[in-house]
């Protein structure tokens, strides 16, 4: 916690403070707007992903960048889809495709916008491309974990194409999408699969991976599947949790409303974070994998929102019963980071 209040969040600061000056000149208004929001409500997601910096400070110049730029491209993209003037699931694809040339240094830009009205961003997305592609390339091990985080990315651009489009269709493309992986995860349900490919966690530590020059392919083996699918899966599982009432009122979709009611989603969950735990075991340094998910837990179950929500807050009791850790420490820490102010 030293590392990441006195290294780690100042440069990210440093970073959204670059980007946000970048997109409040963007020519077209509707691309401005998402792009300032995202930076606005979503600096969280920054300053969570930068965490894994600080497990090789010496890199930090390189990581802290990279984690910035490719949360701010998933998170503006996650506005532009989410409050769209398109239904078009060829032009969220589109778009996510940015993501997949983000973490491939040889891939040339293209333009991501050519599916939708809202085209004259100023070169925001390319800079945040180009800004990932030149980080990748300067971690010894990345050629190691290339395959990976491209896999892992295809899935988060699969999970964002089918979630935002025609309320009529998602369910159905959704549980389509399932079929063809399910083999590999039948323990989960449905929505927990798909809520796990929503995480940008399993990347991010894989960046970090690529940082060291000792990296095995054994060992990206070992890192995916500890991260893919419980680690990710209650990220998200928990960002969907506290946003229940949030996404009725837009018409969003939900995965925990997909839990027949709150005693299933307190089990389902709790279930996942101990298979969580049991994963990470397996990884170097075990004790700074359990931080992030106790970080996790107790990052979402501070949030303002779980108050304002009673179901919701009897989930997150039940929840913090089985982590005395989070609920001492880091439940404290989080409520602090919600409330200080870059």
């Amino acid at each position: 916690m030293h590392r990441i209040y006195k290294y780690v969040f100042p440069e990210v600061r440093s970073e959204l403070k670059r980007w946000r000056e970048t997109a409040e000149l963007m020519p077209d208004p509707e691309l401005r707007k998402q792009a300032v929001d995202s930076l606005t409500h979503k600096e969280f997601h920054c300053k969570g992903g930068a965490v894994y910096a600080a497990a090789n400070l010496p890199i930090r110049h390189v990581l802290i960048p990279l984690i910035v730029a490719f949360q701010t491209i998933s998170d503006y993209l996650d506005n532009l889809c989410d409050r769209s003037t398109s239904l078009d699931p060829e032009d969220f694809r589109l778009l996510h495709r940015s993501m997949l040339d983000a973490v491939d240094p040889a891939a040339p830009l293209a333009d991501y916008y050519a599916l939708r009205a809202e085209k004259d961003d100023g070169g925001y997305l390319h800079e945040l491309v180009r800004t990932c592609q030149s980080c990748v390339s300067r971690l010894p091990s990345y050629p190691l974990v290339r395959e990976s985080v491209r896999e892992l990315v295809g899935l988060y651009g699969d999970l964002q194409v089918y979630k935002h489009i025609r309320k009529e269709l998602r369910e159905r493309e959704l549980l389509n999408w399932w079929e063809k992986h399910r083999p590999k995860f039948s323990h989960l349900r449905w929505n927990e699969f798909a809520a796990a490919t929503g995480s940008t966690l399993a990347v991010f530590h894989l960046f970090l991976a690529a940082s060291d020059t000792r990296l095995t392919a054994r060992g990206v083996e070992t890192i995916r599947q500890a991260y893919f699918p419980h680690v990710c899966g209650l990220h998200i599982l928990l960002d969907y949790l506290i946003d229940q009432e949030e996404d009725l009122a837009g018409g969003d979709l939900n995965f925990c409303g997909y839990y027949e009611d709150g005693e299933t989603t307190a089990r389902q969950i709790a279930d996942i974070a101990e298979r969580a735990r049991r994963d990470i075991v397996r990884l170097d340094h075990p004790r700074f994998h359990r931080m992030i998910i106790e970080g996790l837990l107790a990052l979402y179950l501070s949030d303002p929102k779980v108050r304002e929500q009673k179901h919701v807050r009897q989930i997150s009791r039940k929840l913090m019963k089985g982590s005395p850790l989070m609920r001492v420490f880091f439940f404290a820490n989080s409520i602090w980071i919600r409330r200080s102010s870059f």
